[in-house]
């Protein structure tokens, strides 16, 4: 049994959230949400969040047949969103562009090893 949650144009590089999202990748869904909440980055409440979503979706699509102790997090992948593009003001009328990016996240879980 296969379940998944999906967080669309997160407010934060993808290249931030690739860090936190390595860590817990292959782990039991309890395991990794003791892990997330412990660490003091802004990516790994969104990453719990997404993983109690993707279990809770889990339980429901099999009617409570799934064990949620036994689901792994089969697969969790970061990709970009959209880039927002600002201008910031610099010296001499020039200006610079800053771009501020945005993520997509993918959660899979599994109760197969």
């Amino acid at each position: 049994m296969e379940a998944r949650a999906v967080v669309k144009q997160i407010q934060m590089s993808p290249r931030k959230m690739r860090a936190v999202a390595n860590m817990v990748r292959g782990e039991s869904v309890e395991q990794a949400l003791a892990t997330l909440k412990l660490m003091p980055k802004k990516a790994a409440r969104i990453i719990s969040k997404a993983l109690e979503s993707a279990a809770a979706n889990a339980e429901d699509k099999s009617g409570g047949e799934v064990d949620v102790d036994e689901l792994r997090i089969a697969k969790i992948a970061v990709d970009g969103g959209p880039i927002i593009k600002r201008w910031m003001p610099r010296g001499m009328g020039r200006a610079n562009r800053r771009q501020h990016r945005t993520s997509h996240l993918t959660v899979v879980v599994s109760d197969e090893a």
